[in-house]
């Protein structure tokens, strides 16, 4: 568990470091606001403007925030094997009186999909903050400077709930997500295992 842990961080430290760009200017251009009847930002005029007015150190704005969403996975992935070792342990012990070694049905599916939603929505609802301050991070031209001067400001002026902000719509998109790929996961290592 610790390797697997120890994995994902690495690997999600290497991806956010390496796609932090391509997410900022991506946010940038759907914050953009344009009057009426203005051609809208292209990815290159934006990726020019971030260059011009901020330098290198401009694209990696809001890194920080998303470093802090590692955090997320991991405690997904923790929660998650939990769920699925005593969904197993419970199906190991229902068929200890019969003969017949328990193989895998539906239900074993739906209780890993299960098992995916309900992870994921105690990780997500744990970590979202993350999601609000990498998103102010990245906002062009704002008072926000640092992940922890963010995450005290954020509540100060607008309220703890405003860290919460979008976690109903942000639940909405990743349980189902989430649910679908852990469950296809376990379906391909499965089949793999014969």
């Amino acid at each position: 568990l610790f390797c697997s842990l120890l994995l994902s961080f690495l690997s999600g430290f290497t991806a956010i470091t390496a796609t932090n760009p391509i997410w900022l200017i991506k946010t940038r251009m759907q914050l953009d606001s344009r009057n009426r009847g203005e051609k809208p930002m292209n990815a290159f005029e934006c990726l020019r403007r971030v260059y011009q007015t901020e330098g290198l150190r401009g694209f990696y704005r809001g890194m920080s925030a998303s470093y802090a969403g590692i955090s997320e996975t991991v405690i997904h992935f923790v929660i998650y094997e939990s769920i699925k070792r005593r969904i197993l342990e419970a199906k190991a012990a229902q068929h200890m009186d019969e003969e017949e070694e328990a193989s895998k049905d539906a239900s074993d599916f739906v209780g890993m999909m299960l098992a995916a939603a309900t992870s994921k929505t105690c990780a997500t609802s744990i970590a979202y903050p993350h999601e609000v301050i990498r998103t102010r991070l990245r906002e062009e031209g704002t008072k926000y400077r640092s992940f922890f001067q963010t995450l005290t400001t954020v509540p100060k002026e607008e309220g703890y709930r405003a860290l919460y902000r979008g976690l109903t719509t942000h639940l909405v998109r990743q349980i189902p997500n989430t649910a679908i790929m852990m469950c296809t996961y376990e379906l391909v290592v499965y089949m793999l295992n014969g």
